[in-house]
């Protein structure tokens, strides 16, 4: 395999970024504003155009932000960096080349000088029978809008049809994993559910169902138990249910079963239930993995531990293994949240630079802020420290905080004016489904060639006299 990027012409160090989420597009994005001019190339390199802002897919789920306005198109952000629309499929640090797997045209073989693992986590499941099938993710813009229009186009199908099982079923969410994307998501599509109610006069509040499972205890440990028991009544109150110390067994068909015993039959099953590491990068390279499927790094964010580094490598966001010294982290560790993403970028960006320079890069040290929650419209949750604020201004602290956190002046105009509008113009309940096969219409009514009638010789009937011989010509005689 050969390189299908031109070689550079200048002796500048190459730095390639794998992956364009949190950590990827704010590494790029610091190294621009910091790099000075012919000191280093950087090329990113992601299957997706966009970085995608996480925090804000439970209120895409529930229509309450405009999808496109939660992601961060790279080209439009990063003006010196080469973006690649491709998934880095292999790493050979011992060669510093990686192999690149574009999404159209073979795979090819990049080299590199400085390596930048960010290519974050996906969903974790387990192998539960019906969920591989069944079940939808949240940590895509995709997934998000999928799930809205889910909800939506089932309650129009629930419009249709009288009481019983299978309206029922169209009416019933289940969400697995209480942590802070399973409980927002519940919320907000709780509150976008009551906001359908007023629309759909064939449906009540009580024909729909609202099930959340959580294999502790209690949910949202980011926050007090004190608070997440305040949510957790908050959530009661709204006719939604959380099974505590409850485990999902099976999801076939849709019937979800519990633990407990219980059955659930359901049309949408959202699984939040914890994030793994990106396995196609972390199982496709000959960079150190931790026990947990981390690249293994240390604190100053270059890969390694702490007795010894890897020459060339860093990683942050999801995807390491970053001792988290202020010593609020899990296991010694950061957790894999935006928070400590952004913050790790930035950081690894100015390291990576003193490093080229001759400096010494510094340690990451970041004490948690405390975390924010949305709970539907006009409700949220907030807890740093001892100071715990809910309901209303909680709600405020939680828009204004992912307000000014979305990257860009251009990206948080688009957002704020999409809240302003909501708050005049109400909730947007437009369903679009249908975008997900697109052609459906076309396809239905689009004229097609008739089939060719193939060609038969006429044969003689069976009871059909047999033709008579031609008469032979008279001769003439000479006269």
């Amino acid at each position: 395999m050969t390189s299908n990027v031109p070689s550079s012409v200048t002796s500048a160090p190459r730095i390639l970024i794998v992956g364009g989420g949190y950590a990827g597009f704010y590494t790029a994005w610091k190294l621009e504003k910091l790099l000075r001019k012919g000191e280093a190339e950087v090329t990113i390199v992601d299957p997706l155009p966009y970085m995608t802002y996480q925090p804000f897919l439970p209120e895409v789920a529930a229509g309450s932000i405009e999808a496109r306005h939660s992601v961060v198109a790279l080209r439009r952000h990063l003006k010196k960096t080469t973006v690649v629309a491709a998934k880095v499929t292999g790493i050979r640090h011992a060669d510093k080349t990686a192999t690149i797997t574009p999404i159209a045209g073979e795979p090819y073989e990049l080299q590199y000088d400085q390596i930048v693992v960010t290519a974050g986590a996906v969903s974790r499941t387990f192998p539960i029978p019906g969920i591989a099938d069944n079940a939808i993710g949240l940590k895509t813009i995709e997934e998000a809008v999928a799930i809205r229009d889910r909800l939506m186009s089932n309650f129009d199908k629930a419009s249709t049809l009288p009481p019983g099982p299978d309206r029922d079923r169209l009416l019933t969410v289940v969400v697995v994993g209480g942590g802070f994307a399973g409980i927002e998501v519940f919320a907000e599509l709780r509150s976008l559910a009551s906001s359908l109610v007023k629309s759909y006069p064939q449906i009540t509040f009580d024909d729909t169902h609202f099930h959340l499972v959580e294999a502790m205890g209690r949910i949202m440990p980011e926050v007090s138990l004190k608070t997440s028991e305040w949510v957790l009544k908050d959530l009661a109150k709204r006719g939604a249910f959380v099974h505590l110390d409850t485990q999902l067994t099976g999801a076939v068909d849709g019937n979800v079963e519990l633990s407990t015993g219980e059955v659930i039959p359901t049309d949408l099953i959202i699984w939040t239930a914890g994030v793994m590491a990106n396995p196609t990068v972390v199982r496709g390279g000959d960079l150190p993995v931790e026990e947990r499927g981390r690249i293994r790094t240390r604190a100053d964010l270059r890969v390694g531990t702490a007795e010894e580094f890897v020459e060339g490598a860093w990683a942050a966001g999801d995807v390491s293994a970053v001792p988290d010294l202020s010593g609020g982290g899990v296991g010694g560790y950061c957790v894999p949240n935006a928070q400590h993403a952004v913050r790790q970028a930035k950081l690894l960006a100015k390291n990576l630079i003193a490093v080229l320079r001759g400096e010494v890069p510094r340690d990451y040290f970041h004490k948690n802020m405390g975390a924010v929650a949305g709970l539907g419209l006009y409700n949220g949750v907030f807890q740093s420290g001892n100071l715990a604020l809910k309901g209303l201004i909680a709600w405020f602290a939680h828009r204004g905080y992912h307000g000014l956190a979305m990257p860009s002046w251009e990206r948080k105009w688009r957002v704020i004016w999409g809240w302003w509008n909501n708050f005049w113009l109400g909730r947007d309940l437009v369903n679009l489904e249908a975008v997900q096969n697109p052609r459906y219409v076309f396809e239905e009514f689009a004229a097609r060639p008739r089939p060719a009638q193939p060609v038969e010789a006429a044969a003689p009937k069976a009871d059909a006299p047999a033709p008579s011989a031609a008469p032979a010509p008279a001769k003439v005689a000479a006269g």
